[in-house]
């Protein structure tokens, strides 16, 4: 069975950094392009970050360029968002998820496009 495995939320200060971690078990995480998603408290779920199956290619949303960098090691099935200088506004349940891209360089970022997701890890972020 595919698992989705989020670890690395918790309770931070604005300016402060968080490393969130993605463990895939029971799939081909080498074939699958990845993504980050969030979704705060009374809002629709929302593309964070995204990357290729090689790692070559990635995409962010603008809220978040130049701050979070997606990041994967496909010998360790696992997938990071480095979240840098955080802010209020990133508060939220933040997930991984994953496709099979059958070797494709694509990046996806609607939430559509994927097939497995994990459970979510809380980040909040105090002012």
């Amino acid at each position: 069975q595919v698992q989705l495995v989020e670890s690395g939320g918790g309770l931070v200060q604005a300016g402060d950094s968080l490393r969130l971690s993605c463990v895939v078990s029971g799939g081909t995480f080498s074939n699958w392009a990845m993504g980050w998603f969030r979704q705060a408290p009374g809002k629709q779920r929302e593309s964070v970050a995204a990357i290729s199956w090689s790692g070559d290619s990635t995409w962010y949303a603008d809220s978040v360029k130049g701050r979070f960098t997606i990041a994967r090691d496909n010998a360790k099935n696992t997938v990071y968002l480095q979240m840098n200088d955080l802010k209020p506004q990133d508060t939220a349940v933040y997930y991984c998820a994953g496709r099979n891209t059958y070797y494709s360089e694509s990046v996806y970022s609607d939430e559509i496009e994927y097939d497995y997701w994990g459970q979510g890890t809380q980040v909040t972020v105090s002012s």
